[in-house]
């Protein structure tokens, strides 16, 4: 989907519990308005084509098409049913609505792919002691975008001669779980019992820090409260409750195996950027060590791995930012020259 000509492009991130909006106009140096960020909650309109009517009566705005990233799958370009809240999304009703000249509705993670190529070095914090990855530096180049929130996101993304980019949009999330120590044996065992398979988003999201409490409360024969995942991160941070401190670098350990399974499954030799609302929270634990190390115990690639860079996202609104590097590529701007 390439537009004729670059034109003020209205920005939508939604997930389950909130919707944030913004403006980007593509030809511009840094296209996203960041003063044009608004966020609503979901609960309070009927319809997205609600929330972004009120968006642009309450700014002032105004904006001739609009890119919706939406946490949900995208049937034929066409609509998309929001996972975890109730708005069903038609990309046609909306731009009738709206009076907008298209929509285009992509998967979140489309969008939070494409965010790489906008990022700057003050978004990003390395995770270990690797310099941050130049996207546009080399004639291709494959990253992996990851990210724990509500379940577990994965991406792709490919550039390619020609200052060309390609989305890899997966469902790397679902796949199963794959132990690698005396410990994840245990806990795949307790999981299992309680779930049958054992996907990696049962342990690396917000509720997999709750199964990894369970399940090491019942390795270890103790009672397992009943905690929610912030108490379980609240916990382990001011030092009061050393199963909870174990239990998040268990977390950040997986989350390193499960991140370096997707470079070896993915080809993404240039770096992984870890991305989601959590990633602020665990920044700590991920950095302390133990993260890169599970990165790279690959066996006979772990040479290999030991080169692939890993940075967090730290910027607050990955999605938009997303959004705004799609509506420079699809009204036909360069993205890769930003880097040269």
């Amino acid at each position: 989907m390439v537009a004729t000509n670059a034109a003020p492009t209205l920005l939508a991130d939604l997930g389950g519990t909130n919707v944030r909006f913004a403006i980007s106009h593509p030809d511009r140096e840094h296209p996203l308005l960041e003063e044009s960020i608004r966020r609503y909650h979901v609960a309070d309109f009927g319809s997205l084509g609600e929330a972004a009517s009120e968006y642009l009566r309450e700014t002032g705005l105004e904006a001739k098409r609009a890119i919706i990233a939406a946490a949900g799958r995208i049937v034929d370009n066409e609509s998309v049913k929001i996972t975890n809240n109730p708005w069903q999304i038609s990309s046609r009703e909306l731009a009738a609505k709206l009076k907008l000249e298209s929509v285009h509705l992509v998967n979140d993670f489309a969008a939070q792919s494409m965010a790489v190529l906008l990022l700057k070095p003050k978004d990003l914090v390395p995770v270990g002691a690797l310099p941050l990855p130049e996207p546009g530096h080399e004639e291709e180049q494959t990253f992996v975008i990851v990210g724990p929130g509500t379940g577990l996101g994965v991406g792709g993304l490919l550039l390619r001669p020609g200052g060309r980019s390609s989305i890899l949009q997966t469902e790397g999330g679902h796949a199963g779980f794959a132990a690698h120590t005396a410990e994840d044996i245990e806990i795949l065992r307790y999981l299992n019992v309680r779930y049958g398979r054992v996907s990696n988003e049962r342990l690396i999201c917000g509720q997999g820090l709750v199964n990894l409490y369970d399940a090491i409360c019942a390795i270890q024969g103790k009672k397992a409260e009943e905690l929610k995942p912030e108490d379980v991160t609240r916990l382990a941070e001011n030092g009061s409750d050393p199963l909870c401190e174990q239990v998040v670098e268990t977390f950040a350990g997986i989350f390193g195996s499960v991140a370096g399974d997707l470079v070896l499954g993915l080809g993404g030799w240039n770096g992984v950027y870890l991305t989601g609302g959590m990633i602020p929270i665990l920044l700590p634990w991920v950095q302390k060590g133990l993260f890169r190390q599970r990165f790279e115990a690959k066996g006979r690639f772990k040479e290999t791995m030991a080169a692939v860079p890993t940075q967090a996202i730290m910027n607050p609104e990955p999605g938009l930012v997303g959004c705004a590097a799609m509506s420079v590529a699809e009204s036909g701007g360069k993205l890769m020259q930003r880097f040269d």
